[in-house]
C-alpha cells in the first residue's frame, strides 16, 4: 500500500535529522579528530619551513607586509607535563580552532612584551586544551616563534569568580591558555591558565588591532556565521539526496538503492555536519 504525502514527508524530515544528527556526533568525537591531526602535520610541516627560512611570522603581517591570513601557524606549543604539542595559528573563530590552538589578534605574540591569549577547543577536533585543567603552578610552557624559543611557568589555573593573577613586570610577558571549562561538549564558562616569562621579552611590531576591533566571531566561546552559506549548500544537498533515495527506495529494489545511496548521504551529511560544526562555541 502506498504511503500518503505526508507520512512520505514525515518520513523525509525523519531520514534529513537522523542523517544530520549522526553526521555531527560522528564529526565532533571521531571523524574532527583526524582531521585535526592532519591539518597539523600541514601546519607543521609549513612552520618549519617557515622558521627555517626566516619568514615565519612575528606581527599582524606576513614577510612581504601584508596582513596576516587568519590560519597561517605563528607558533608551536609544547607543554610537557601533559604532552601537549601543538602548532598556533592566527585567529581564534570556530573554523581557525578547528585545526589547531590560534592566537586571540589583538595581543601580541607568545615571547613578546605583554598578555598574549592562545585558545583552544575541549573536546571536539581533537580536544588539544582538554587537559590543561590539570596544570599546577610551576608547570613548564615551551614556545616556540619566529623571533625563537620562550620558556613560561605556569602560576594558576582560574575559572570565572576566580581572582585575577598578580600583575607582572612591566617589559616582560605573560601567555594565557584559554578553553571551555566544564564537561566534554557541555561548556560552563571559560578556564584560564596563566604563564609568566621567564626569560627576557622580546620587542614586536605594532598594528594589532584593538580588543574592540575584534570582530564578534573571534570572542571567546562565539561561533562563526560566515559561512552560512555553505552549511545552507550542503543542507540542500542532503534534503535532495534524502529525497532521492526515499524514490529509489519505493521504485528499486531495496538493495540496490542501500549501495547506490548510503555513500551520497555519508559524504554529503558529513559535509553538512563539519560546516553545522562552526556554529558552535569556539572553544567547546
Amino acid at each position: 500500500m502506498p504511503l500518503s504525502a505526508r507520512k512520505q514527508l514525515a518520513r523525509a524530515i525523519a531520514v534529513f535529522v537522523c542523517v544530520l544528527s549522526l553526521g555531527l556526533a560522528f564529526e565532533l568525537t571521531i571523524m574532527s579528530t583526524f582531521q585535526q591531526r592532519a591539518a597539523q602535520q600541514r601546519l607543521f610541516d609549513r612552520f618549519r619551513k617557515e622558521l627555517a627560512t626566516g619568514v615565519a611570522p612575528i606581527g599582524p603581517a606576513d614577510h612581504d607586509g601584508k596582513a596576516l591570513s587568519l590560519g597561517a601557524p605563528v607558533a608551536y606549543l609544547e607543554v610537557p607535563s601533559i604532552g601537549l604539542r601543538q602548532v598556533v595559528v592566527e585567529g581564534t573563530t570556530s573554523g581557525n580552532l578547528t585545526s589547531a590552538p590560534g592566537h586571540r589578534r589583538d595581543t601580541p605574540l607568545p615571547g613578546q612584551a605583554g598578555v598574549s591569549l592562545v585558545a583552544g577547543r575541549l573536546s571536539g577536533f581533537g580536544g588539544p586544551f582538554a587537559r590543561i585543567h590539570q596544570l599546577k603552578p610551576g608547570a613548564k610552557v615551551h614556545v616556540t616563534t619566529g623571533q625563537g624559543a620562550f620558556d613560561y611557568r605556569v602560576i594558576d589555573v582560574r575559572r570565572g569568580g576566580d581572582p585575577q593573577p598578580p600583575p607582572f613586570k612591566t617589559g616582560s610577558g605573560r601567555l594565557i591558555l584559554a578553553t571551555a571549562d566544564g564537561h566534554a561538549f557541555v561548556p560552563s564558562g571559560v578556564l584560564w591558565v596563566d604563564a609568566d616569562l621567564n626569560v627576557p621579552a622580546v620587542g614586536g611590531p605594532g598594528g594589532r588591532p584593538s580588543p574592540r576591533a575584534l570582530p564578534p566571531n573571534e570572542q571567546l566561546m562565539s561561533s562563526d556565521t560566515t559561512t552560512l552559506w555553505a552549511l545552507a549548500f550542503w543542507l540542500q544537498a542532503l534534503l535532495l539526496a534524502v529525497v532521492a533515495a526515499i524514490w529509489a527506495w519505493h521504485r528499486w529494489n531495496r538493495a540496490k538503492t542501500w549501495v547506490v545511496f548510503t555513500p551520497a548521504l555519508l559524504f554529503v551529511g558529513l559535509a553538512a555536519s563539519g560546516e553545522a560544526a562552526k556554529l558552535l562555541p569556539n572553544l567547546l
